[in-house]
């Protein structure tokens, strides 16, 4: 069991820990935008040791402009205290004449932990680690606005006059332009449906009510000299009977 022992391994020894925090601090001074990316356990390991090296560099700096030091002298042994971790010259220059005027007036938290998710791959979950100070003015700005939705505009094919199907022959479109010339509407026409339908009941009555013609008088004359002639064939049989006795 871990009790009373703090921070984290990073599945490393104590030398190569404390080279790993020591090249994540040189890497965060030196970037133009104090800031780097790396994923969020070492983010948090990194947060205050970076922190105490700044805060060393701040108090160098405040004692230079107090004056406790004779003048035109620098604070060489916090700068050496500093160089047993940072061994870059760049970077502890930058320190303690860039970082720390800029930081002069903040009592600690120089530093921000933006996380970012988990990465592709090995999913270990990222984290941004700045300085609070060289963060953009606009970060964390938040307006109580609402914002509006905007308006439904009606569709241009309500507002446009019906058109002509594309199906449409050209007869029958060359037929709806002489209606629409003529001044008759599609009421009209309707109108003048129902009135045909109704009408055509009426001529199927009428027709049916009226009696039927009679033949003509050669289909009659016609029918009548057929007996007759029935009666002399019948007439011309009796008499060869007749002789034949």
């Amino acid at each position: 069991m871990r009790h009373v022992k703090k921070g984290r391994k990073l599945k490393r020894t104590e030398s190569h820990r404390r080279a790993l925090l020591s090249n994540l601090a040189s890497s965060l001074i030196r970037s133009e935008q104090k800031m780097i990316r790396t994923t969020l356990a070492k983010a948090k390991e990194l947060r205050p040791f970076v922190e105490r090296l700044i805060t060393k560099a701040r108090r160098a700096y405040q004692r230079e402009r107090s004056g406790q030091l004779p003048s035109g002298r620098t604070d060489l042994h916090t700068r050496r205290l500093v160089a047993r971790v940072i061994r870059d010259e760049a970077v502890l220059q930058e320190l303690f004449d860039v970082v720390a005027p800029v930081v002069a007036e903040r009592n600690g938290g120089y530093t921000r932990i933006v996380k970012l998710g988990y990465r592709r791959g090995d999913g270990a979950q990222e984290a941004i680690i700045q300085l609070v100070d060289w963060a953009a003015p606009q970060d964390g700005a938040t307006s109580s606005q609402r914002k509006r939705r905007p308006q439904k505009r009606t569709s241009p094919a309500s507002s446009a006059p019906q058109q002509t199907s594309p199906l449409s022959t050209p007869s029958e479109a060359a037929s709806e332009t002489a209606e629409s010339a003529a001044g008759i509407t599609s009421d009209d026409t309707a109108a003048d449906a129902l009135e045909g339908a109704a009408a055509e009941p009426a001529a199927d009555v009428a027709t049916a009510e009226t009696p039927t013609a009679e033949p003509p008088a050669s289909l009659q004359t016609e029918e009548g000299s057929e007996p007759s002639a029935q009666q002399t064939s019948s007439d011309t049989s009796d008499d060869k009977g007749k002789q034949a006795l």
